[in-house]
């Protein structure tokens, strides 16, 4: 049943964010490692907004300019958090990625190891990165995350059978996505010096924050008479916002970086085929809800023997 899909993409998503927030304990993750990770992620969000969420919407709001509004409305919102929280500078809070420092003489800007031009060296200090403004943005983000998953199973809710496969896509995109968040704000936390205790408690508080926003709107759907407006406002919403994390944020990387163009490249490549795949295993009209047959034109000739 959909209700009991969405509590185990809930607690997958959930344990996978609080392991995402615990790498920084155990060992230290490498900057290739980061950007791979990154474009993979990229990839298939831009996929799952495109081939999954972006159609879906349509057919849920039933209505091209009500979904393509939206969209726009979650793509402005996403680039907006950006700006304001610094969300998704995913590697970049870790002063050790940058090699080289602006020479004494300011004569040249400085260019770190990944061919980025900087005219201050770029540490959580001099970036004005805040752990609790960076925490707040990605509450903010992760709850429109749920959101996403809840609306994704939703619409598969009048089919059981197909339920699961119709939100597996945004799980998808979502399970790779959230613990390269819990990693940023974990590690701009023991960089600026936080204990123990508190990191690991706003790890929890992060990891819960999915599931929580996926189970709010959930129910707050099954209280609504004809909700499929509702679903489908969230579904192009969400896909305007993975769409601008894909294409403003994370896929910008494979520009700006002049090392590994070939691996980061066929990284985003295999994100989008994976969202491809997912789309081959979903049923093409599962969703789809039942329409009244076209009536018969007048002056239709009835041929009789």
């Amino acid at each position: 049943m959909p209700p009991t899909i969405l509590i185990v993409y809930c607690v997958v998503v959930t344990l996978a964010s609080l392991i995402g927030g615990w790498i920084p304990r155990f060992f230290r993750p490498t900057h290739v490692r980061m950007q791979v990770a990154m474009s993979f992620a990229g990839g298939l969000m831009l996929g799952v907004a495109v081939l999954h969420l972006l159609p879906h919407a349509i057919e849920e709001a039933h209505s091209v300019h009500h979904a393509a509004g939206w969209t726009m409305v979650g793509m402005l919102t996403m680039f907006f958090m950006i700006r304001l929280f610094h969300v998704h500078e995913h590697g970049h809070h870790d002063p050790s990625f940058h090699a080289h420092p602006k020479p004494a003489d300011d004569s040249t800007p400085a260019h770190d190891s990944c061919g980025h031009t900087h005219d201050e060296p770029h540490t959580v200090s001099s970036s004005g990165m805040s752990s609790l403004g960076l925490f707040f943005g990605l509450v903010v983000h992760t709850l429109i995350d749920g959101s996403a998953l809840a609306a994704s199973v939703a619409i598969g809710a009048e089919d059981s059978s197909t339920a699961g496969l119709i939100g597996l896509g945004t799980f998808m995109a979502i399970l790779l996505h959230k613990p390269l968040d819990a990693l940023a704000i974990t590690s701009v936390m023991t960089a600026q010096g936080w204990g123990p205790t508190w990191i690991n408690r706003l790890n929890l508080i992060f990891a819960l924050v999915c599931p929580a926003g996926a189970l709010a709107f959930f129910a707050g759907v099954n209280q609504l008479t004809g909700a499929q407006p509702v679903i489908g406002a969230a579904l192009g919403f969400s896909a305007g916002m993975f769409l601008c994390i894909a294409l403003a944020d994370v896929l910008p990387e494979v520009q700006f970086h002049r090392h590994d163009r070939i691996k980061l490249s066929a990284a985003i490549l295999s994100g989008v085929m994976l969202a491809v795949l997912i789309g081959i295993w979903e049923p093409e009209h599962g969703h789809e809800h039942d329409h009244p047959s076209a009536p018969q034109t007048e002056g239709t000739v009835k041929h009789t023997d």
